[in-house]
């Protein structure tokens, strides 16, 4: 079996536990909370987030599947690299797993909270207030050096791009439901990293 084979098949099964994860918590919390959730409030931000999302994750499926289709965005990266970005992906798996768990009915597909929203504060959200973010990007930057792929680079920009346009609206989304306690949460913790002081 080639280095490339086992790098395609080691991805496949990182993304299949991600993607299982990810989506057990999204259907459990769809099921509990009945609210309809509104993308309006994103405008042309949710376009350009799902324009990345659709980019990156159809070229990613492309490189597992059937590499040939996208070969002409390919990079010449060296193995270790990009087996580095394999172990960035897979190091991902328990953090999203412990977010996850944590985030639990509050998780929602945009800047819109529910009705029954909570203010998280335990977990990785003790120290960060937008842990998927953080974790998702490593992630990200993990498939890119894994596939070695200019379009899957540039999905990964447009995605993350606009989660980092959308964060201002989403902590003021989440200023205005739970007010003065959001504000105390901004000032002891990180956007995407610790505070370190």
């Amino acid at each position: 079996m080639t280095p490339e084979i086992k790098i395609r098949l080691t991805m496949s099964l990182i993304l299949l536990v991600t993607f299982s994860i990810s989506g057990y918590f999204r259907r459990k919390a769809n099921l509990t909370g009945k609210d309809e959730i509104s993308t309006k409030e994103e405008g042309i931000i949710l376009y350009i987030r799902s324009i990345g999302a659709l980019t990156f994750y159809l070229g990613l499926l492309a490189f597992l599947v059937y590499p040939r289709l996208i070969a002409w965005a390919q990079l010449d990266l060296p193995t270790g690299l990009r087996w580095a970005g394999v172990g960035l992906m897979a190091a991902m798996i328990p953090l999203l797993y412990w977010m996850f768990s944590h985030l639990g009915n509050n998780i929602t597909p945009t800047v819109a909270t529910r009705d029954a929203h909570q203010l998280i504060e335990s977990g990785p959200y003790k120290y960060i207030r937008h842990p998927l973010y953080t974790f998702g990007t490593i992630s990200f930057v993990g498939g890119v050096l894994a596939s070695a792929n200019l379009l899957i680079l540039l999905g990964a920009v447009l995605g993350l791009g606009a989660i980092f346009l959308r964060t201002p609206i989403e902590e003021q989304k989440l200023i205005e439901k739970f007010g003065s306690s959001y504000q105390e949460y901004i000032a002891r913790t990180g956007r995407y990293i610790p505070k370190l002081f």
